[in-house]
């Protein structure tokens, strides 16, 4: 099932298959043959310095071998993950135009490689993002903020991009939803892992209800502090308690209707998950609200499928991203969404 030229397609992010790659089971070439032959394209996404070696730094060599790689097995490059890692140097953080020079050579590198996308972050800071916008437009490549829980379309520091691109008014300027910051719940993979842990009952269950609690449901690492207290009047080992602190960056409950704010200036999505029900749904994040979002929004373009749960266990993520992506088609079919079709 191959996606349209128009509209939500469907494509990986080769970082869902962090277990495969980190215990060397499957090198990238072969990490990217398994993703065609289990049909889980066409959009690729990698991350540049877990995937190319001496990454920004890419070979003629290997830029060539790279897209002759894709054409063969008839994939798209969607995005290129970018690092802002301000504290290489742990004591000294980059100067900004140190940063601007970081960001330069992974911009390079992105068009290079013959990505259309760059996911960039955080920490790259406005400034940054303003000096190296005239680059990103020359490379013909854009720039994309991933907006990650526990952020939000509303949150501060995504109001400050949202300023600078209104006064850029580039179209190589966008954001990158993280469905992350579109939870229901805090995903029972965590629970599972918390007990394997051999966390308190009591303890996990705190967590869980902090974070569903309506206080400030848009900022739940605003609640680590009440969390940290009462957990620690109650007893529970600082240890245990710092555990959990996990589920208030990695889950936030924006409503999925949030993203139309954005809608026009986003350039990708990750299609984070976890886990599933027995039914196929997702079991935190409401997938049958939020891609309908998209579809009626209009948005062209890749949404990769990104397994997140390798933090948690040494499964394989192959299996994981075909019933993901299983769901997305049922649900886009279910829109009338052309790329849910067979081509």
């Amino acid at each position: 099932m191959m996606a349209s030229n128009s509209g939500l397609q469907l494509g990986v992010t080769l970082f869902s298959f962090t277990n495969e790659f980190h215990s060397r089971q499957y090198t990238l070439e072969q990490l990217i043959a398994k993703v065609a032959e289990l049909n889980l394209g066409p959009g690729i996404e990698i991350v540049g310095f877990s995937s190319v070696r001496g990454f920004p730094v890419v070979t003629d060599e290997f830029a060539a071998n790279f897209k002759e790689l894709l054409a063969k097995h008839n994939l798209k490059p969607a995005c290129l993950g970018l690092n802002a890692d301000m504290y290489k140097n742990p004591n000294k953080p980059m100067t900004p135009d140190e940063s601007l020079a970081y960001h330069e050579a992974q911009l390079d590198a992105t068009a290079k490689l013959g990505f259309p996308v760059g996911r960039y972050q955080f920490l790259a800071g406005t400034d940054v993002i303003h000096r190296l916008l005239p680059k990103a437009e020359r490379l013909n490549v854009k720039l994309g903020l991933e907006i990650h829980a526990p952020e939000h379309v509303n949150s501060p520091i995504v109001m400050q991009y949202r300023e600078l691109y209104a006064k850029e008014n580039s179209p190589y300027l966008g954001f990158i939803p993280d469905f992350g910051s579109t939870a229901r719940r805090v995903s029972p993979a965590f629970i599972s892992y918390f007990r394997q842990l051999g966390l308190p009952e009591a303890l996990i269950t705190l967590a869980e209800e902090m974070w569903l609690s309506k206080d400030d449901p848009n900022n739940p690492t605003a609640k680590i502090p009440e969390f940290q207290a009462r957990a620690k009047a109650a007893g529970f080992r600082p240890v245990d308690i710092a555990e959990c602190f996990i589920v208030f960056g990695l889950f936030s409950r924006q409503q999925p209707a949030a993203w139309r704010e954005i809608m026009s200036q986003i350039v990708h999505i990750h299609g984070k998950f976890y886990h599933f029900n027995e039914d196929g749904s997702e079991s935190a994040i409401p997938y049958e609200e939020i891609l309908p979002v998209f579809v009626e929004g209009g948005y062209n373009g890749y949404m990769v499928s990104e397994w997140e749960g390798h933090f948690l266990c040494d499964d394989g993520g192959f299996a994981k991203v075909q019933k993901h992506q299983e769901l997305c088609r049922r649900i886009l079919a279910g829109c009338g969404a052309q790329n849910a079709v067979t081509s």
